[in-house]
């Protein structure tokens, strides 16, 4: 099963967001209708980058790695336009 990692970014907040998901249709929605608790206040997202990945573990390790990094500067790092 694929999994993506994804990076959202919240104008109201001026914060980014990092997670994964099997869908990401699926979850971006949560995301932008409250149903999510830590990312309601943020509302509305935007989506900024997606990257699939073969498998969870794969997803697991790249979400721990841009955290590890700080979103903002692995986006910066790695030249991710909004």
């Amino acid at each position: 099963m694929n999994y993506v990692v994804y990076i959202l970014y919240s104008e109201r907040l001026g914060r980014y967001y990092v997670g994964h998901t099997s869908n990401i249709t699926d979850r971006l929605q949560r995301h932008n209708t409250g149903r999510s608790t830590y990312t309601s206040k943020g509302m509305p997202w935007s989506l900024v980058k997606e990257f699939l990945c073969a498998d969870r573990g794969q997803a697991v390790r790249l979400e721990k790695e841009i955290k590890g990094r700080g979103i903002k500067r692995y986006i910066e790092d790695n030249n991710i336009g909004m």
